[in-house]
């Protein structure tokens, strides 16, 4: 072979291209790493009485594709790059589906000791909780729940040293959910009341 042509280990824009025979000529075929193609003539002239040359030649996109093409990710990687990009793929994987098989293990345990948390130990007026449409109350030690099929939504009191005050909560379908644990209170609408508290004194 009468040229001797080195693109480097690691890519990169340039490449070097040195003829090792006078007079020898040879075509350069060049696929960049974004796809455009330059085809290339070379020609030693070192044995010409008046020689002209180019010792550098850079390499421009001719239309408007091309250029365009430059703007986009390259379509050819070096082998070495993609393995390692497989290799951070699997290995971020592997650790997500560690993480949710986790987070799915913690869940299921949690879900597993929920019910023991519950606690019905409420009393109230059921005579007057009928009227008014309430069935049960609960808590998890987090918060208090209230449930019952009401024709209008009450109004929700928590009574502390004798005084009521309102207080927020959400409610959906009948739930009354209290980020808290109540005590004692009670639900209010019109002239119609019920009050609970905890049988065992909320200790």
């Amino acid at each position: 072979m009468d040229w001797v042509f080195d693109g480097g280990h690691v890519a990169s824009r340039f490449i070097s291209i040195k003829p090792k025979a006078a007079g020898s000529t040879t075509d350069v075929h060049i696929i960049s790493d974004h796809g455009n193609e330059y085809t290339l003539e070379l020609q030693e002239v070192s044995g010409q009485a008046d020689p002209h040359f180019d010792s550098k030649v850079f390499l421009v996109p001719g239309d408007k594709s091309a250029k365009e093409k430059l703007t986009e990710l390259p379509v050819f990687v070096p082998a070495s790059e993609l393995n390692q990009a497989k290799q951070e793929v699997a290995a971020a994987k592997a650790a997500e589906a560690r993480t949710l098989k986790a987070e799915q293990t913690k869940e299921e345990e949690y879900r597993s000791r929920y019910p023991g948390t519950l606690r019905f130990d409420y009393t109230w007026n059921k005579s007057k909780g009928d009227a008014l449409g309430l069935h049960e109350i609960w808590h998890d030690h987090k918060f208090t729940y209230l449930r019952g099929q009401f024709q209008e939504t009450p109004a929700l009191y928590e009574v502390k040293d004798g005084k009521p005050s309102l207080i927020n909560f959400d409610f959906s379908n009948g739930l009354y959910i209290v980020p808290k644990e109540l005590d004692r209170g009670y639900l209010t609408i019109g002239k119609r009341k019920v009050e609970f508290h905890r049988t065992d004194g909320g200790n």
